[in-house]
């Protein structure tokens, strides 16, 4: 069996955190999230009606089976963040957070210094915060400092699919880390989790790789098998790259 995950204290069963955006609709969805094996499910808080038992997202999500993970989409600098968390746990009691603090709609990419300011905030009031950063090492390191229970760097550009274009600096965020790394954001295939976890990522978020594709839940199964079969192999151990050919076979005693 795989070593679980821990995140603030929490175990982890599966590696594999999944969004719930951008779905054709919310049985997919929950058809999906079944295939999966996630247990960490990311939700937008401003897409959910919190008042509203029959919301057709929220209603679809086995809360006693996924730990709902609301992020912060759409908030602009770290007032907007804080006050949409703050609303959030009002309403439901929940205390976990992927904080989302982007600015710039074309490109999507996190405000360091509101993401720092809002991280800081958000932790004294007492939530378990998840920062989604670019893969920046500084950053990482001065987040998980100020008390983050784990750092989320992007690979490329949030829905991209490009994969990770930033391998050398989560290389760096990873050796420095003292919580665990999550690499989000890019992953469009099942190779790019297997890359993820190879640099030594403790677990991977996907979201649009798998709601857009032709069959979403057959390509959830698809990252599952993904993130096991690459965790499995670096737990058993990979061979040392090597610069000259080797052998698997003998090379005397034969025709000679």
């Amino acid at each position: 069996m795989l070593r679980p995950l821990i995140i603030a204290g929490r175990q982890i069963r599966s590696r594999l955190l999944l969004g719930t955006g951008k779905f054709p609709n919310s049985t997919v969805m929950a058809r999906a999230l079944e295939a999966s094996g996630a247990e960490i499910v990311t939700v937008a808080l401003r897409r959910v009606e919190f008042d509203d038992p029959q919301d057709d997202i929220i209603s679809h999500i086995d809360q006693k089976r996924y730990l709902l993970l609301p992020n912060t989409s759409g908030a602009r600098d770290a007032g907007e963040a804080v006050r949409i968390a703050k609303l959030a746990r009002a309403a439901t009691g929940w205390n976990w957070l992927k904080l989302e603090v982007t600015p710039e709609p074309n490109f999507l990419l996190p405000d360091p210094i509101e993401t720092l300011k809002a991280a800081e905030m958000l932790i004294k009031e007492g939530f378990v915060v998840l920062p989604y950063i670019n893969a920046d090492p500084i950053l990482a390191k001065r987040l998980q400092e100020a008390g983050c229970a784990a750092v989320m760097p992007l690979g490329s550009p949030i829905g991209s699919g490009r994969g990770i274009k930033t391998a050398d600096q989560i290389r760096i965020i990873i050796q420095q880390a003292t919580v665990p790394v999550v690499v989000d954001a890019g992953l469009g295939l099942p190779s790019h989790v297997c890359q993820a976890f190879e640099l030594g990522a403790d677990a991977v978020l996907v979201n649009t790789a798998v709601a857009v594709a032709q069959d979403p839940v057959k390509m959830a199964q698809a990252f599952k098998l993904a993130v096991e079969a690459s965790l499995a192999g670096m737990e058993a151990g990979p061979m040392t790259e090597g610069d000259a050919a080797s052998a698997s076979s003998p090379l005397t005693g034969f025709l000679r």
